[in-house]
């Protein structure tokens, strides 16, 4: 019963509009006093700090700073040049171009909220210059630049790496196959609606023009090279990572291209710090609630009441997507990983569901849940760069939803598919 007080308490905070982060943190504290007395409460901040400093999780702020620097420079356009320059041919060229830049972008920054925020401001407009509705801009600026919550580096990733114990750099490897095949779904259906809708394509290809947009595109195009490179062949950490992600941005913006100035730096610094600290202040916050959950033992006893209704892994896998597809219209990604995981983990592990294929799960719901209101973050990001209606949107956001929802269930049901290149590379 604990449990269910603790949620009833955290939704009924949430929907008379206290910030999230501060709704996890009164719960967490008013059940440890209630639970332990007033002896326990020095440890609540001990328990917040702790939370928040984990080594793996510096990878975060310095992700975000990456993509700030993306933004402020002209990296971004650069790369939406490329991939005009490859697909812009194909009906619907502007939808396919958005996709494609969304990808590269997804593998610097990490950060769904950054993607449509650079992506978006360029694209969005020169859609509805050529007729595509706002409703479908921001829908597929949206769902695109979600993309970003599974490729790697993502961060909600790394976050679900930390709460769960396992390797960063294999959840990333996880994360490939599904966020290649998502956008691969997402241009099928955007090919679909550009024919019905007749939406134009960008001109002809030209050889000759995808050479000149790939040299002055080949600077950026080091950067995800550099960072997955470096993850992948063992040469870094994921924390690591992200510092070189930054040092490279930096050098290829300011030294490179040299359009990247002091000022520009210090803008970045800023934006980078708010998104920061939302997250960060989640992760502490969260950090006294799993605390309390983890002092009690209520994860494992819960655990062991499911089980005992059924061990059937797969029919457990269903009722888990379905309450992380309900969290994800209420919670913010990093929220319900932070607070959710813990609980369900060790039933994760009695009934044998590998904790990799278990966190792309997890993933791939909650990029969902950027797309489904009214907590849906990068939704709301697209709509305001389109100046469309939020439920408008949502209408037309239901074909691209569909397809996400698509490659869940493939990544729930075929763990061979989900897991192959990991099992590829380490065996």
């Amino acid at each position: 019963m604990i449990i269910l007080y603790i949620f009833l308490a955290l939704i009924a905070l949430i929907l008379i509009n206290v910030p999230v982060a501060v709704a996890l943190a009164l719960v967490g504290t008013i059940a440890t006093f209630m639970t332990y007395g007033s002896m326990a409460m020095p440890t609540v901040g001990m328990t917040m700090f702790e939370g928040a400093t984990n080594f793996p999780l510096i990878a975060i702020p310095l992700f975000i700073l990456a993509g700030a620097i993306m933004n402020a420079s002209s990296i971004s356009r650069r790369l939406i040049d490329l991939a005009m320059a490859m697909v812009g041919f194909i009906k619907g060229g502007l939808s396919m171009v958005t996709i494609g830049a969304s990808v590269f972008f997804a593998e610097i920054s990490g950060s769904s909220v950054a993607g449509v925020s650079a992506i978006g401001s360029i694209l969005i407009p020169a859609m509805r210059k050529k007729g595509y509705s706002k409703e479908f801009a921001a829908s597929i600026s949206s769902s695109a630049a979600s993309l970003a919550i599974i490729l790697p580096p993502s961060i909600p990733m790394i976050l679900y790496a930390v709460m769960s114990g396992e390797s960063v750099v294999q959840m990333f490897v996880a994360g490939i196959f599904p966020g290649l095949l998502g956008a691969m779904g997402l241009a099928a259906m955007c090919y679909y609606l550009a024919r019905k809708y007749n939406f134009p394509s960008e001109g002809r290809f030209q050889a000759s023009q995808l050479w000149k947009a790939l040299k002055e595109a080949v600077w950026a195009l080091l950067i995800p090279v550099i960072i997955l490179g470096g993850i992948f062949g063992g040469f870094v950490t994921a924390t690591e990572g992200a510092a070189l992600a930054v040092c490279v941005a930096i050098f290829i913006s300011a030294v490179v291209y040299r359009e990247f100035t002091l000022k520009n730096f210090i803008e970045s610094c800023k934006s980078a710090g708010v998104q920061t600290a939302v997250v960060m202040l989640l992760v502490a916050a969260s950090a006294v609630v799993g605390g309390y959950l983890t002092e009690t033992r209520i994860p494992q006893a819960i655990a062991m009441q499911i089980s005992e209704l059924t061990s059937n892994k797969y029919v457990i896998l269903a009722l888990l997507n379905i309450i992380f597809l309900i969290l994800g219209v209420f919670l913010h990604s990093a929220a319900a990983i932070i607070l959710v995981v813990p609980i369900v983990l060790p039933l994760v592990l009695e009934v044998g569901i590998d904790p990799l294929h278990f966190g792309l799960i997890v993933t791939l719901n909650l990029a969902i849940g950027q797309q489904t209101p009214p907590v849906a973050s990068v939704l709301i990001a697209s709509c305001s760069i389109a100046k469309s209606d939020i439920w408008a949107t949502s209408k037309t956001n239901l074909w691209f939803i569909g397809v996400l929802f698509a490659i869940l269930m493939i990544n729930t049901y075929i763990p061979a598919f989900a897991l192959a290149l990991v099992n590829f590379i380490y065996g």
